[in-house]
């Protein structure tokens, strides 16, 4: 037989548990708003970040780099800090990072060479191009110009084309190595055209132009920067851009393309990657401080200076150029027969 006085004790049990089971289900609808609060997107960075720049100190990567790296330091009121592993074309500065810890604590700033053009140029990579990162934003593109020794007799494209056929293998264009932007622009060019042209490597973009001013190449495809002080004091000839669309720094100048090359498109870009498997809200955090400080006018004029636009994109939109770029880059090398053991 059941008391009263049971009932009541069993009453008061049950009540107990359902204001614990109350309890608890405040407790777990809390949860998730401290989770996010205390997350590591929410307090990133919370010690110092390393930035690696895959070159040596000086170059347009690296003094882009140093700059972003210099505003990051002040939004975020952590050190970030530049470490330049330079060698293999990029590939070990690349590779670091590929293998680096997945917290957003180490980003690198890839390039054209370390995600586009490596892949299909040496015949062992240590990292994967697109499976080993997250991409972050592109910072950068440095649109390539076409110049020439004045003392060859011509004053566009078409005439350099149709003088490279009238003296087939006396035409030589340098580049600062093998497989750079600058080389594979000469060799698409020569697909494209059909003209035979020998090319020159140099160890570095200082040679080859100092071989070109002194006439001992006739052509170079070479980034904006070093190549307009010359034309403009008279020492080379510019006859196009060779990216899509022409430069908004040098706007007089027609693209490959308006000259007859449909489809001519290379250009130097670089950009900031992550390791693969970083949090998507780390690398939302990245993307929108290295947009804003791109889209600063004080950036947009440094970036000019260097013969560089600043290009920021989303991570996926990122991601996706990359794609596309891989399979362009692969069909210029391998008409190219360029290699690297």
């Amino acid at each position: 037989m059941i008391t009263p006085l049971f009932r009541r004790g069993c009453v008061a049990a049950l009540a107990r548990a359902g204001a614990a089971c109350a309890a608890a289900a405040v407790a777990i609808a809390v949860l998730p708003l401290e989770a996010i609060a205390q997350s590591p997107a929410a307090a990133f960075p919370t010690k110092p970040v390393r930035l690696v720049v895959p070159f040596p100190p000086g170059g347009p990567l690296d003094v882009t780099g140093r700059a972003i790296a210099q505003k990051l330091s002040e939004a975020w009121g952590q050190p970030v800090v530049v470490d330049n592993r330079p060698g293999a074309g990029g590939n070990i500065g690349a590779e670091l990072v590929a293998k680096a810890p997945a917290d957003g604590y180490t980003v690198v700033m890839g390039a054209l060479s370390t995600h586009a053009v490596n892949p299909s140029l040496y015949a062992k990579m240590p990292y994967d191009a697109v499976k080993d990162f997250a991409p972050i934003t592109l910072v950068a593109t440095t649109p390539n110009v076409l110049v020439v020794n004045p003392a060859l007799p011509v004053t566009s494209v078409r005439e350099l084309i149709a003088y490279a056929k009238a003296n087939p293998g006396k035409v030589a264009f340098g580049s600062g190595s093998n497989g750079s932007a600058g080389h594979l622009a000469g060799e698409l060019f020569k697909v494209e055209t059909g003209a035979d042209m020998l090319h020159v490597p140099f160890r570095g973009a200082a040679p080859a132009m100092q071989a070109l001013l002194a006439g001992d190449t006739q052509i170079m495809f070479d980034n904006l920067a070093s190549s307009m002080p010359q034309v403009k004091a008279g020492k080379l000839r510019a006859l196009a851009v060779t990216t899509a669309q022409r430069s908004k720094l040098v706007p007089e100048l027609p693209t490959m393309a308006e000259a007859g090359l449909a489809g001519f498109d290379i250009s130097t870009w670089f950009g900031l990657l992550a390791p693969a498997g970083t949090p998507p809200e780390i690398v939302a955090k990245w993307n929108a401080e290295v947009t804003k400080i791109l889209n600063a006018p004080e950036m947009r004029e440094r970036l000019n200076a260097q013969g560089a636009e600043p290009t920021p994109t989303t991570s996926a939109e990122f991601a996706a150029f990359i794609q596309r770029e891989i399979p362009k880059y692969a069909r210029i090398v391998k008409a190219s027969g360029a290699k690297v053991d």
